[in-house]
């Protein structure tokens, strides 16, 4: 399920991203207290970090909220909108420093593991496109965030700019492997382990030839690629799979920089 943002009312979502969060007036008898922009966006997240986005509605933001789904467009037009403040409001959850005493590649390795755990927080932001940005405060918290921390590479900042967008989609293609291997455990009730040691059960009984037919693959396991851990296989790998594409990343900044200086 992919989820395009900046579908909505582009003033009106402009207007609620960079605006003041104004808490309405209380209306009517009752002990309710007033809804808020705010207030709406924590319960669309916390639905969206317990169920998926396939769960989020306007219906169900009101019901947690012991609203109907239609006091909420007073606030927030419609759920288009509310995505836009849903990501935004989760990007800038990520710290603004790091240190850098160690310079600037310890920096990035912490803001790189900041990253993943603010994915994997909150998965379903792994469905919201980068296609269309949702041009927020905290998306622009996030480009601030990555561009100070790679900029001391000395290089020039368009080009830190494309070592971010790298980083950025390190991060983002790994933790997707690991959210997907939660995801898939609880929606289908088979641990990750049953479900490998049922089929490669079956693999060997039905293609005992495999490893003459894929000879590279059959080295990669007698070579001790798959060490057992209590952390589940796919989110081990995805693990292993992140730290190695940052590391050859972050070498190929190191050498660029060098190239950059030249001759000595």
């Amino acid at each position: 399920m992919v989820v395009f943002a900046g579908q909505g009312d582009a003033r009106r979502s402009m207007e609620l991203l960079w605006g003041p969060r104004v808490v309405a007036p209380r209306t009517g008898p009752g002990p309710k207290p007033g809804l808020s922009v705010e207030a709406i966006v924590a319960a669309a997240i916390e639905i969206a970090d317990a169920e998926g986005m396939a769960a989020l509605s306007m219906r169900a933001v009101g019901e947690r909220l012991g609203r109907t789904a239609m006091a909420l467009y007073t606030y927030v037009p419609g759920k288009t909108e509310l995505v836009d403040l849903m990501y935004d409001r989760t990007l800038g959850e990520l710290p603004s420093s790091y240190p850098d005493a160690a310079g600037w590649r310890s920096a990035a390795l912490s803001l790189a593991d900041a990253l993943w755990d603010l994915h994997l927080r909150h998965p379903w932001l792994l469905q919201v496109s980068p296609a269309r940005p949702v041009l927020g405060p905290g998306e622009f918290h996030v480009q601030e965030t990555l561009l100070s921390v790679l900029a001391p590479t000395g290089l020039p900042l368009p080009r830190v700019r494309w070592v971010v967008a790298a980083l950025f989609n390190v991060v983002r293609g790994s933790v997707q492997a690991a959210a997907e291997s939660r995801q898939a455990a609880r929606e289908t009730g088979l641990s990750e382990e049953d479900w490998w040691y049922a089929r490669s059960a079956l693999l060997e009984e039905l293609v005992p030839d495999l490893p003459a037919r894929f000879p590279t693959v059959a080295r990669l396991g007698a070579e001790g690629a798959y060490e057992p851990s209590e952390e589940p296989y796919l989110e081990r790998e995805a693990r292993l799979s992140f730290e190695a594409g940052l590391e050859l990343l972050l070498d190929g900044v190191e050498a660029a920089i060098v190239k950059a200086s030249g001759p000595r």
